[in-house]
């Protein structure tokens, strides 16, 4: 008669991949890989592929941060996104010297015993986890520098040790993943050099105009929330937050006789100040980029108005594009809220009750409804990005 314990081991035993499956495995892993750009999520999807190709219970794939000296995970399976120095433990060790390791049992292993000893036995007695078979494979990038390793722990078959074909299969991981790595580190790179040059570019926009730095921040996070609050994919409502900081991007080309006129404009001098967004769709729209194209979109039409009265094309309903809809009511909200030089903020209920007023006038009912909804969230955001130093002057 089998016991429960012995069904329950039994139950995880596998076997090892048959070629065929080898092969699904392989394909199914690398068209994902392939269209994804989010290093965190390939980073899992290159954990889960090492660790279905080699039948183990749990996979990493660890990352070299030369500025730091530190070797980092965001994803492990069973533990959280962890740091180490560079050179410890068996990954440390392997990327150090270039070359895999192969350990059968981590409790009779005498070349690693100290190495071992300080972490993972020393993790297992914290845990309860019992560490046996342990497999670490470096891998590089197209250059031939070493930028991280595969470690995979614990082989689920009925002989409990990774086999010679196991490192064959986990070196062809690593060999793909070092190349992918780089292409998506590079990539993210580029993003965050974009963002870092859209928030610049935004702000410089927004001081010619007396807005402040955080002006941009603000009305960042607003369309955050209120494109979530919509239903908005995570990853788009990202794209536009990093997008909508150059919502007035084309005020740099407007004449300071204009844009810094602290009484009420003419109408020639309006349309002037209306023509932004024109130029800041002239300067955006020809980039390929994701994030330059939203941001496009978002200078175009953040002053359309529901009901067809705004500007420059006089766009009615969901002829505007919901960037431009929801930047509308984060914009508005925040030059109402906000402190200026030139005037005081309004006080909350008089904005909420023109918000009410303008649902299916000047604003997307929607979106109006949206921003009733995240009202607390919207309301913490314009404490945590306060203009301190706007209301220092204006007190002094």
């Amino acid at each position: 008669m089998t016991t429960r314990d012995e069904h329950v081991i039994e139950s995880k035993v596998k076997h090892d991949l048959q070629p065929e499956e080898m092969l699904r495995v392989i394909f199914d892993y690398t068209a994902k890989i392939a269209n994804e750009r989010h290093l965190d999520r390939v980073l899992m999807l290159m954990a889960n592929m090492g660790r279905e190709m080699i039948v183990s219970d749990r996979c990493s794939v660890w990352l070299v941060d030369r500025h730091r000296n530190e070797l980092y995970t965001t994803v492990a399976h069973g533990v959280s996104g962890i740091r180490i120095p560079l050179t410890a433990g068996l990954v440390g060790h392997a990327i150090g010297t270039g070359e895999p390791i192969f350990i059968d049992d981590a409790y009779t292993n005498e070349p690693y015993k100290m190495v071992l000893a300080t972490g993972a036995l020393a993790t297992d007695k914290t845990t309860g986890y019992r560490t046996k078979a342990l497999m670490v494979v470096p891998f590089r990038n197209n250059d031939g520098e070493i930028i991280g390793a595969y470690q995979a722990v614990n082989k689920l078959t009925e002989s409990e040790v990774f086999s010679a074909k196991d490192l064959e299969y986990l070196t062809l991981a690593a060999s793909y993943a070092g190349k992918s790595l780089e292409s998506v580190q590079l990539h993210t790179e580029i993003e965050e050099t974009q963002k870092e040059i859209i928030f610049t570019m935004g702000e410089i926009g927004e001081s010619r105009s007396k807005e402040t730095g955080n002006h941009v921040k603000r009305v960042a996070e607003y369309s955050y929330v209120l494109a979530i609050g919509l239903g908005m994919p995570r990853e788009e409502a990202e794209l536009l937050k990093m997008a909508s900081p150059m919502h007035d991007i084309g005020k740099v080309a407007i004449p300071d006789s204009v844009l810094k006129k602290p009484g009420k404009l003419t109408d020639e001098e309006f349309d002037i100040m209306k023509s932004h967004t024109d130029i800041g769709y002239s300067l955006l729209r020809n980039s390929s980029r994701r994030i330059l194209k939203t941001a496009a979109i978002v200078a175009y039409e953040h002053h359309e108005k529901w009901n067809g009265k705004g500007y420059p094309r006089g766009l009615r309903g969901e002829e505007i594009h919901l960037y431009g809809r929801i930047t509308a009511i984060a914009d508005v909200f925040d030059a109402l809220a906000s402190d200026r030089v030139y005037k005081k903020a309004w006080e909350l209920d008089r904005i909420l009750n023109l918000f009410h007023e303008e649902r299916g006038s000047h604003f997307d009912p929607a979106v109006v409804d949206a921003f009733f909804a995240n009202l607390p969230r919207i309301l913490e955001i314009r404490e945590e990005y306060r203009d301190e130093m706007l209301e220092e002057t204006a007190k002094s």
